[in-house]
């Protein structure tokens, strides 16, 4: 394997961002879903392609770290955000894929709560792919680990109003089983945006 001995920075970060784009267009493609007479085969096959991209972005990222022998900032650090940020990918594709295989887009509507928390997820995903670029200067970032923290707990009541309503007796409860595992892939999303923010404040506070 050929070793780069002066790394190229921008390329690192041009992952990164690469890889949060992706989750925006994850969590548009999840609010599709609440959109009348969507085609919901459609959204979630999209969605699987984007994940397919987020998975061969992640590769190119690992490949990059072991052919570069001195990295922009820790090796280790550098691992763990490129899989955080696949994993968030991986929750909002499993949560899209669950509400059409469980066949859930055809009841009259979806919770509430759950649209409430896709909306928690989509304002983290933008809030994550402005902030990628930032890295690269490590300025202006606090206010993003903050606000994706908070978003965090917005998410989690969210969730907790969700479980609320699942089992209010307003469902049957195969349809129960089947929302909340949807909503546990959601919650799970938020959570690790929230896992991805913290990473970020630790290579921050570890460059400064």
């Amino acid at each position: 394997m050929r070793f780069s001995f002066r790394p190229n920075e921008g390329a690192f970060y041009e992952l990164f961002t690469r890889a949060a784009q992706n989750l925006v267009r994850g969590t548009e493609l999840l609010n599709e879903i609440g959109l009348p007479d969507v085609q919901v085969q459609s959204v979630s096959e999209r969605l699987t392609e984007v994940e397919h991209d987020s998975d061969q972005i992640t590769h190119e990222l690992f490949k990059k770290i072991n052919s570069t022998f001195v990295t922009p900032f820790d090796r280790e650090d550098i691992y763990r955000l490129g899989s955080l940020l696949d994993d968030v990918m991986d929750h909002l594709e499993a949560a899209g894929n669950l509400l059409y295989l469980y066949g859930l887009t055809k009841l009259p509507s979806l919770p509430r709560e759950m649209h409430e928390l896709v909306h928690v997820l989509d304002q983290q995903a933008r809030l994550t792919a402005d902030a990628m670029p930032r890295l690269k200067s490590m300025k202006d970032l606090e206010d993003y680990w903050i606000e994706i923290n908070r978003l965090e707990n917005d998410g989690d009541q969210a969730y907790r109003m969700l479980l609320v309503r699942l089992f209010s007796g307003e469902y049957d409860a195969l349809t129960v089983l089947k929302m909340k595992e949807v909503a546990d892939e959601l919650e799970a999303a938020c959570d690790s945006f929230e896992h991805v923010a913290n990473t970020v404040e630790t290579i921050a506070v570890k460059e400064s």
